[in-house]
């Protein structure tokens, strides 16, 4: 049996594609947040009982900036949570989180191929620096030539949406 190879210049047939800009991927961020916070309330709520003294400040401030052990426990557990929920939908075959799956959007590396979960892990790492950065890194995708955020070049990725 002989196998064939394929006339130079052939090239697999790809559908087209467009980058996903700012206010697609926005849209899609609330959606994710709405899904986390819903999965983190039910989650947490109980954590959130069991320690209701160390939620006793007297104004919001003092309980957001407050370093008590459950409350950083929590803090941490919800950044896990979200770590694992972007690291694991955008590196699985729906290459997308839900909301990016909602709205047609699909997470690939610079060729176009799905991610692995580190670098899903970095580009969620790198969504963190866009943030404290006064939000900058997120803008950046509305300007980029590739609509490319700060994240999203530090993992070499794309978001696209499937025209």
């Amino acid at each position: 049996m002989v196998q064939q190879t394929p006339e130079p210049g052939w090239q697999m047939a790809r559908s087209p594609v467009a980058y996903a800009g700012f206010w697609l991927r926005f849209v899609a961020y609330i959606v994710d947040s709405i899904i986390l916070g819903i999965a983190g309330a039910a989650i947490f709520f109980p954590l959130f009982r069991a320690n209701i003294h160390a939620f006793t400040q007297s104004n919001l401030w003092e309980l957001y900036m407050t370093t008590s052990r459950p409350v950083v426990a929590i803090r941490l557990l919800g950044l896990m949570m979200s770590w694992i929920y972007y690291g694991f939908l955008e590196s699985s075959t729906w290459q997308a989180t839900i909301g990016k799956k909602l709205l047609g959007l699909r997470v690939t590396d610079l060729a176009g191929n799905r991610i692995s979960f580190g670098r899903a892990s970095g580009r969620f790492f790198g969504m963190i620096l866009s943030g404290f950065i006064l939000g900058i890194g997120f803008l950046m995708a509305g300007f980029t030539e590739k609509k490319q955020a700060l994240h999203d070049m530090i993992a070499g990725c794309l978001v696209i949406k499937q025209v």
